[in-house]
């Protein structure tokens, strides 16, 4: 191994050891009591250390919640995958989201702590760039096998996902978590039912 492989390697290393351990107490704590010195302490690496990767405790707090959409859309998309017809995708997909909206983590750092650190409409466009394009597919490929009415898919789409981030912050600030996402996925099954074509008539 060369020099600079070996540079390289340390300094991944030290990279995912600051995000391990940022991400445990955003989680367990909040944004707001995190401290960046205890992140540096227990992650065993100097504070130059962590300006070296990270800007500040936004940017280190962004690179969490990166990680942690990351996580939520790939579950989505895996869910959405395992099935075969074009709507049971769409709904497993909605269903995967909604079951991530109960990890403890997702909720305190994607749902609470995420719009008051980036603002709202900071928070908007992260969060577009991880679900936003799937979900526009989803719906143009359920337009595409006449189970939803031609319409505006980029309005649909915004549309679909503000009343989800609103069900998600739901289930977050529930004091049973349980119970609300179950509310909550039979009002979004209802929603998604409205939209689909009665093919009976």
């Amino acid at each position: 191994m060369t020099i600079k492989s070996r540079q390289a390697e340390n300094s991944a290393s030290t990279r995912a050891a600051l995000l391990r351990i940022a991400r445990r107490f955003f989680a367990e704590r909040g944004y707001a009591d995190t401290a960046t010195e205890e992140i540096v302490r227990r992650a065993r690496v100097t504070r130059g250390a962590l300006y070296h990767h990270f800007k500040d405790k936004q940017d280190l707090f962004r690179a969490v919640l990166h990680e942690e959409q990351s996580k939520v859309a790939a579950k989505c998309m895996e869910a959405a995958a395992k099935e075969s017809d074009t709507w049971r995708a769409l709904i497993a997909a909605n269903e995967a989201f909604l079951e991530a909206c109960l990890d403890p983590a997702v909720q305190q750092i994607v749902l609470i702590d995420a719009p008051a650190v980036l603002g709202t409409e900071g928070f908007r466009q992260s969060d577009e760039s991880y679900y936003l394009a799937g979900l526009k597919a989803a719906i143009e490929a359920a337009i595409a096998a006449g189970i939803i009415e031609k319409q505006p898919v980029e309005t649909l789409a915004h549309m679909i996902m503000g009343s989800m981030n609103e069900a998600a912050r739901l289930i977050a600030h529930a004091s049973d978590k349980e119970r609300a996402r179950r509310e909550v996925s039979e009002s979004a099954n209802r929603m998604w039912n409205g939209l689909r074509i009665d093919t009976t008539r």
